[in-house]
């Protein structure tokens, strides 16, 4: 995206796709869906848990994508109706997006919260916990060298 090929429109917000991409997946609790659906994490309970969400925020994002046609609801149970959320193939193509925030998030975010948890460790001579389900899985997994071919879309 070269900013030399955009003109200038004084007066009017720019027409642009990243505000629009924005407008339906660029919100907190919606990306962290997203990532728990790419972990193969699928029922309401467990994407809850996993992103540490509001149940009411929660059914909105679910209701929110569906609509978008990012995600699908699948019923898995008929008695009682019970349902999962999968991704569609908008929100597969999600998946290089999710795996390139997760990179950057492992460059430029995660080391300054994992001094910082260390810090708190050796005040307190407790070892802290590093919250949010990929961290967890990854770290639980791989020590402090959580690695982004984890992510939803990294490398494996």
């Amino acid at each position: 995206m070269s900013q030399r090929s955009e003109s200038t429109n004084l007066g009017a917000p720019r027409v642009c796709s990243i505000a629009d991409a924005l407008d339906v997946v660029g919100e907190r609790w919606s990306l962290l869906v997203l990532r728990e659906l790419g972990f193969g994490v699928h029922r309401f309970k467990d994407i809850q848990i996993n992103t540490g969400a509001p149940r009411e925020t929660l059914a909105l994002r679910l209701r929110k994508l569906e609509e978008a046609g990012v995600i699908a609801r699948r019923r898995y149970c008929d008695r009682p109706p019970r349902d999962e959320y999968v991704l569609t193939a908008a929100g597969e193509d999600l998946a290089p997006v999710l795996g390139a925030l997760h990179a950057w998030g492992e460059r430029h975010a995660t080391p300054q919260r994992r001094e910082a948890v260390r810090g708190e460790g050796a005040r307190t001579g407790r070892a802290g916990a590093v919250r949010g389900g990929a961290a967890r899985t990854a770290e639980a997994a791989h020590g402090d060298g959580v690695r982004a071919e984890g992510a939803p879309g990294g490398s494996r």
